[in-house]
């Protein structure tokens, strides 16, 4: 009796082992290698010991194999990579271009797991299989590894290619991120109503923090998200689109946060703006806002392609041939360019100066990438670009200190010497008392015999910020100079000619006569003298 048990068990045995002789043991391309390993563990299938021979052994127990090529499989599946067998290389001989051994990588996202031949054998290398442990790890990190291990698959239930955990799994992670969107936009918009109320910047949270909670919210929803849809396991091709869309999402919502954190520089800076003197900053922290928020949008449709798997190297060099052909193109909107960073550096001028320069005339309105606003006193506007300005010298009179007022009275020769002493005194004293003129310089002096009129220098300064107020102060002084004239009795002259007739018969002759000496001459001179020291 005991002979026939024995004989039972070895015949089962030696059946056994020739249906497992049956079974590809060696692969002699790294197709099929990969071919071994994907197709049983598949459900119709499966048979995760057959699987891991496509594993190199490197002393690992074949239990601890087959749970790593299951492993292995949930990396590919979790990531979305579907793999084409027809795709692969059937070649035995097949050399990777960069390294040149015998080695195939099966995918770019995961340059650590290959096939490798051993002899004339195609295996996983043993440094992929000492990898699988910790990829994975990344594949489906905190924790959801563990999450994997306890989901029950229930492969008898299936609807439309999905098992119906997988439903189930879809339906608590869009129920997840539905609540915890809401969430965490109402916390995110207490936080930041909390904190600018005290710093008294309600108007910053209405126009800028709390559009920027919506942002935060659907970023971290996205990460969420894209954390947990591994665990779901869906098919490959299925899969790697919503894991695509996850990636790209992500990206899409940093932008957007990045677009409201330039917002809320620029609204603050232009309060900083405000703040100071000059006036250019008004204009060029909107400028670099806009250049910022340009950038902003850029690298994030960069990211969004990548997330994609879209190739952007052709397009960065196309686009670097394009931009060199559009920079030679466009020199004067280039140069133009420049010119106005030079404008904002050197800060030659603020809007509201008069400035002029050559045929440029006019006080400055606006300060663009391309060119400058300047409103002429025909109240015209000219457009000047910014190059022309740069390479210019620039008459600017809106930093002017003090504003010059230069002009001569002419008053009539026949004034008496101590009438006019009283009017110069009398205009020196008008400006003194003036409480826009410069008080520490001015010259107001008899200063010139003109052809028609004695002539007095009027040469004062007014401290006003702009032509109109020292318009008003021109008026102010010249009104007070002609009261007092009115009321000492000066006459201001014009141009007159007089006919002068020297002699008319039967009168005498209006020459003067001058009998005296020069002793005499001098005499008269030194009584005047003695006579004014008295």
């Amino acid at each position: 009796m005991r002979y026939i048990f024995a004989l039972v068990f070895v015949c089962f045995f030696v059946q056994l082992k020739a249906q497992e002789d049956n079974l590809p043991t060696s692969f002699r391309t790294p197709r099929a290698a990969i071919e071994n390993h994907l197709k049983y563990l598949q459900e119709e299938s499966f048979n995760d010991l057959q699987a891991a021979r496509s594993l190199a052994r490197a002393g690992i127990p074949r239990t601890e194999r087959a749970d790593l090529a299951i492993e292995l499989k949930q990396i590919f599946d979790g990531s979305g990579h579907y793999i084409d067998l027809e795709d692969l290389s059937d070649d035995p001989n097949y050399l990777d271009s960069l390294s040149g051994e015998h080695k195939y990588i099966i995918t770019e996202e995961f340059p650590d797991l290959y096939v490798k031949k051993y002899g004339s054998t195609w295996l996983y290398s043993s440094e992929s299989v000492e990898k699988i442990e910790e990829i994975h790890n990344k594949v489906f990190p905190f924790g959801t590894s563990k999450l994997l291990k306890k989901i029950a698959h229930n492969e008898e239930h299936e609807f439309l290619g999905l098992y119906y955990w997988q439903y189930g799994g879809i339906l608590v992670l869009i129920i997840i991120a539905v609540v915890l969107h809401k969430l965490l936009s109402f916390f995110l918009r207490i936080f930041f109503l909390k904190l600018l109320a005290k710093y008294l910047h309600i108007d910053v949270a209405n126009k800028v923090l709390y559009p920027a909670a919506k942002p935060i919210s659907l970023l971290i929803v996205a990460v969420v998200i894209r954390i947990f849809l591994p665990v779901l396991q869906l098919p490959p091709y299925t899969g790697g689109v919503f894991i695509q869309i996850a990636d790209a999402a992500i990206p899409v919502f940093v932008t957007m946060l990045f677009y409201r954190i330039v917002e809320m520089a620029e609204f603050y800076f232009v309060g900083v703006a405000h703040r100071t003197d000059n006036t250019l900053d008004d204009h060029l922290v909107p400028m670099i806002a806009k250049i910022m928020r340009g950038f902003v949008v850029v690298v994030g449709f960069v990211a969004v392609l990548r997330s994609f798997k879209v190739d952007i190297w052709p397009l960065l060099t196309g686009l670097s041939i394009g931009g060199l052909a559009f920079a030679l193109a466009a020199q004067d909107t280039l140069r133009n360019f420049f010119g106005s960073l030079m404008i904002f550096l050197d800060k030659p001028f603020q809007i509201g100066d008069w400035i002029t320069s050559d045929k440029i005339d006019g006080t400055v309105e606006e300060v663009g990438f391309r060119s400058t606003r300047i409103r002429t006193f025909r109240d015209s506007v000219m457009y000047v670009p910014n190059a022309e300005i740069a390479n210019k010298m620039v008459d600017n009179h809106g930093l002017r200190k003090y504003r010059r007022f230069s002009t001569r009275l002419s008053i009539t020769y026949d004034t008496p010497t101590r009438l006019i002493e009283v009017f110069v005194d009398g205009i020196k004293r008008i400006v003194e008392e003036h409480p826009d003129t410069r008080k520490d310089y001015h010259n107001i002096y008899l200063n010139d015999y003109a052809g028609s009129a004695l002539e007095i220098m009027l040469y004062i300064f007014f401290q006003v910020p702009d032509w109109s107020n020292e318009l008003r102060c021109r008026q102010e002084v010249m009104l007070e100079v002609n009261k007092l004239a009115e009321h000492l009795g000066v006459r201001f002259a014009f141009p007159t000619q007089t006919l002068f007739v020297e002699q008319m018969p039967g009168q005498k002759s209006l020459t003067p006569e001058y009998d005296q000496t020069k002793d005499q001459f001098q005499l008269e001179m030194e009584n005047y003298f003695k006579n004014k020291e008295k």
